[in-house]
């Protein structure tokens, strides 16, 4: 028979949303790709990634209280609650000098798309540390990094937040320290929540996390 062409169409507008190929070009293309579908805790099962929706573990032990060996994807930790106060603001623009009018200027702040003062989106990622970080020292070693931050609603004076961390991938770096020990890094989904349960600040955090030896 005659060779396949050489041919690849479609585009915005067309059926399959510009995914339409033919020919051998399409054979190339699709033999390096692969699709997976499934409920949340299946896909995390297959990926050895947590998804969002998955089935959690929750955890007797603080996650940051468990070496890199002993984490498996998916422990995770629903947080205590804590309401933000006018003082909370107040206080977190003396100490980073960020005075933007949303946080400080009623009327202001009245006659924007909020309708009101608002908590600054830094000062809700510091108070979410402060809701699940573990403050004794063990594991975790640092803060290696953070990924993928939304601020997705406002928080506002009187609101009341918490935080759900889940380990969600782990990687192994193959070296140790000055002390001969080993780590690992650590990404943790974080979901900041309000008192209606709406998400409020979503991101991935980095940890560098030891191992036993």
């Amino acid at each position: 028979g005659s060779p396949l062409p050489q041919l690849k169409h479609g585009g915005p507008g067309r059926a399959g949303g510009g995914e339409e190929l033919g020919g051998v070009r399409a054979v190339r293309h699709y033999l390096q790709r692969t699709a997976i579908q499934g409920s949340p805790t299946m896909l995390a099962a297959i990926t050895g990634e947590y998804v969002r929706g998955a089935a959690v573990r929750e955890s007797e032990i603080h996650p940051f209280r468990r070496h890199f060996e002993d984490l498996a994807v998916g422990d995770s930790l629903l947080t205590h609650r804590r309401t933000v106060s006018e003082a909370d603001i107040t206080a977190f623009g003396g100490i980073s000098g960020d005075f933007f009018y949303m946080h400080f200027d009623e009327i202001a702040a009245k006659q924007s798309q909020f309708g009101q003062r608002i908590a600054h989106g830094y000062f809700v990622l510091s108070a979410a540390a402060g809701l699940f970080v573990s403050p004794a020292p063990g594991p975790v070693l640092a803060n290696y990094g953070l990924d993928n931050l939304r601020f997705v609603k406002p928080v506002a004076i009187g609101d009341t937040i918490r935080a759900r961390l889940t380990c969600k991938r782990k990687v192994d770096r193959n070296r140790k320290d000055v002390f001969g020990v080993g780590q690992g890094v650590v990404a943790w989904d974080v979901q900041v929540t309000n008192q209606d349960d709406e998400l409020v600040a979503s991101y991935d955090i980095l940890t560098l996390v030891s191992k036993h030896v």
